[in-house]
């Protein structure tokens, strides 16, 4: 069995911190690997699944396979500080 280093985007500390001040809890699950997204973010007795992106990335075929078959909550891509910004105006 191969090993990696989980790549994570040069956007993610900021996209974190960003929903950190929105009032969120943050896990950053992007060690997982296998296509499951890079954050699980709570607030409000909500839960959501996030995938960073950097603005012109693209899911892989683990990530797409894992969206296409995730029977739970929508999972956002967010690619921007603005992005995460926009998220967290527009859910509970």
């Amino acid at each position: 069995m191969g090993y990696f280093i989980a790549r994570v985007d040069d956007n993610q500390a900021e996209i974190v911190e960003t929903f950190r001040k929105a009032g969120f809890s943050v896990f950053d699950t992007s060690g997982i690997g296998r296509g499951f997204p890079d954050l699980i973010l709570g607030r409000n007795s909500y839960t959501w699944l996030v995938e960073i992106k950097m603005p012109e990335g693209k899911l892989n075929k683990k990530q797409i396979k894992f969206h296409q078959e995730w029977k739970g909550c929508a999972i956002a891509i967010i690619r921007s500080v603005e992005e995460a910004v926009e998220f967290s105006r527009n859910v509970p």
